[in-house]
Parts: C-alpha cells; structure tokens; sequence
C-alpha cells in the first residue's frame, strides 16, 4: 500500500513539475503567440545568417555559393588545418554576446538562428555528435536569455537537402525526400534539439526546414511529401517536448501554402517568406487567408535584401496585419541591406577570382589564379578581425526600416 501512494505521489510531482515548465514557456492561442507571461508576442527579429551556414553570396562570390564550395575554395587556399581553424574562430567570432546585446538595444526581441545540421554531427558519420556544435546553440540562447530576448531554432541545411539548391548545400538535388535514412537523421537530430531544450523559455521553437522544394524540382512529386514529413518530425519532437512551438515553412521556399491541410499539432505556427515581390498587403494575401480559415498564427521568417523604403514598407504592412517577422540577415560584408557591415579584407578580390574560377576551371587556370599562400591567410586572417562587432558598422537606414532606433 505504501508503495504505491508513493508512486502516485511521484507521478503526480511529475506531472505537476511538467505542467509548472509548460506555463514558462510561450504557447499559441488562436492566431496569435501567447508568451509566458500570457500578453500575445508580435515578434520583431533578425536572423543571423552566415553565421552556422555560410552563404558564398555574403562573401561576395558568385560560383562558390554553398557552404561545401566555399570550404572547398578556403582549405585550397590555406590547408585543411588552417580552414578547420579558419571555421572554429568564425563561429566563436561571426555571433557574440556583445552582437546579441547590440540587437537587444536596437529593439529586436526575438533571434532566428540558422544552422546547418553539419555543425551538430558530420555528414557521413551519422552516429558522432559535434559538441561544439550544441555549445554555439547553447551560447547564443544564453546570450539571448540574458538579453530577455527569445530564440528559433532554424535547420537551414537538412541531411540530404530540403531545397535542392546553395542554401542548403546539398547535392543539387531534394534527397531528404527520397532517402529513408535521412529523414530519420533528421528525425533524429530535431529529437535531440527537442530532449535538450525542452524546458527553455528562452526557445520559442523549432523550425523544421528552412525553405523547402525549389520552385525548379518536380514540384508535383515532391510537394506531396512535405506535410507528412513534417508530421513525423513532429510527432518525435512531441515525445521529448510537448511544449514548444513548431514552426512550419511552405514549399517553394517558404510560399506555397497549398500544401497543407488543417493543422495537425496544437503549437504549430505557419511561416513565409517573400523576396522581391510587392510589399503591400495584396503579396500576402494567400497567407493571411490561411490564417483566418484555420486560426493558426503567421510568422513572416525572412525577408529583406531590399532598398530601406521596400523594407519599411513591407515591415509596416506585416505589422498592420499583426504579423511577426525575422528579416534577414544580421551582418554581412560590404553592404547595406543588413543591421552591421563588415570591410572587405585586403586581397579579397584575389580569393574572390580564384573561388570562382576554380569552380569550372582547368588546373591550369586554376593555378593561374591562385594566390599565394602567405596572401590568402593574410586575406582570411583580416576577415577573421573584420567580423568582429568592434570593427562593424550599424547600417542606421536599414535599422529604421524595421521601426527601430540606433543608440
């Protein structure tokens, strides 16, 4: 008998203990995000791209554009010690605790963080898991924690390839959708994001795949695949977390909603973006009909790459039809259309040329235009310096654009 009072009394410490984390953190209450002090949440973010997947587009190269190509032009340049210090420093560089404070005071109060699942376990060892990896996610949640701002986890790059295209680097090609053993490593992966985080209010939630389906790819074979897939990452998450939020994207990056039935998880919020479109009301028409046929919240996950007067404009119809946004991205070499720009470093034209040349070139064009060695550690080591917030300007135009104040 006094056996199991006592383990009724666990269970119901349990229960209660679960119950006591769930009210921490945010929830969804019809079309809106509750937060856990239960006022609806407008967020207002900025994703730091760049920064767990490298773009070759923010280098300033126009045929190394995915993460693999960019390594692949860096190890040539320098040796395959040198670029794996080269990528260690960049992360502990590219995002800290001074970027993280410097966007609290600018007004942001929510942080998209792109990551390619390369960082938290290597392409073809399954089985290992990269703890420097977790440590950069749990880094910036910290930082984030202290700065009373909220995180979304964002898998930008899935096993396989989500998109098919640079942005996830993949092989050219969606094999996420094809391959058994990729949709279970990301299966398994989202579970452990899931078992790691799931008591922390700081996580808003997880955003299952960044921009899936190219508008290129066989749309019609493909399209039907994603809810589903959508469905099983879920329902492992919900074994670990049953209380975060979940974030899903249309197909044809993040556009086409059509591919959804009624919502299938209580927590799930709807996400898009829109690139170079109209930035008036009439370009988010189809998503704002979603939203009052199955009363689920919207959430505008990127945007930007504009003049300040088109961001401005579309930041202000998304807020008049109280929708929250993530505009992209938070720095970037030599640019505008971002919150802080970096200088590009010395000789970067040189690393510039021979990235892309050495994409379809001979070897013997390639060591036509290949630096010297000493020339293009001096490059990577001056981007190195340069991407740190210290030698960063705050683009003020683009800033105001979103409604917010530099100091």
């Amino acid at each position: 008998m006094m056996r199991r009072v006592l383990v009724v009394c666990l269970v119901v410490a349990l229960l209660t203990m679960g119950a006591e984390a769930a009210q921490r953190l945010a929830t969804v209450k019809g079309r809106q995000i509750i937060g856990a002090d239960g006022r609806p949440i407008l967020l207002r973010g900025i994703s730091l791209g760049n920064w767990l997947l490298p773009e070759g587009y923010m280098f300033h190269f126009e045929k190394a554009v995915s993460p693999r190509l960019i390594e692949d032009a860096f190890t040539e340049l320098v040796g395959p010690d040198q670029m794996r210090q080269f990528w260690r420093t960049w992360r502990q560089r590219y995002v800290t605790r001074a970027d993280v404070q410097l966007l609290k005071r600018l007004g942001f109060n929510s942080l998209r963080v792109p990551f390619s699942y390369k960082v938290l376990t290597p392409e073809e060892y399954p089985e290992v898991w990269l703890d420097e990896g977790f440590t950069c996610l749990d880094k910036v949640i910290a930082w984030a924690r202290e700065a009373d701002m909220l995180v979304i986890l964002d898998m930008h790059a899935a096993p396989g390839g989500q998109t098919g295209d640079n942005i996830d680097d993949s092989w050219g090609h969606p094999w996420l959708y094809e391959s058994e053993e990729n949709q279970a490593r990301t299966v398994a992966i989202w579970q452990r994001l899931a078992r790691r985080y799931r008591d922390n209010p700081t996580v808003l939630g997880y955003e299952l795949l960044n921009e899936p389906i190219a508008h290129f790819t066989d749309k019609n074979r493909f399209n039907p695949m994603l809810e589903p897939l959508y469905r099983r990452i879920t329902s492992a998450i919900r074994v670990e977390d049953p209380d975060h939020l979940i974030f899903l994207g249309g197909a044809q990056w993040n556009t086409n909603f059509a591919v959804f039935g009624a919502p299938f998880d209580a927590k799930a919020v709807y996400t898009f973006h829109r690139y170079w479109a109209s930035n008036d009301e009439a370009g988010i028409a189809d998503f704002l009909r979603f939203r009052e046929k199955y009363e689920v919240p919207l959430w505008m996950g990127e945007s930007g790459e504009n003049t300040d007067a088109w961001i401005g404009g579309f930041r202000a119809t998304l807020e008049k039809a109280d929708v929250g946004w993530a505009f992209w991205p938070y720095k970037k070499m030599d640019a505008t259309s971002c919150v802080a720009s970096f200088e590009r470093p010395p000789h970067w034209a040189e690393i510039v040329r021979y990235a892309d040349t050495m994409r379809g070139g001979t070897f013997e064009e390639k060591r036509k235009a290949r630096p010297g060695v000493a020339v293009a550690r001096e490059a990577l080591y001056a981007l190195l310096r340069n991407i740190e917030l210290d030698r960063c300007r705050v683009n003020k135009g683009f800033v105001e654009a979103l409604g917010l104040k530099v100091p």
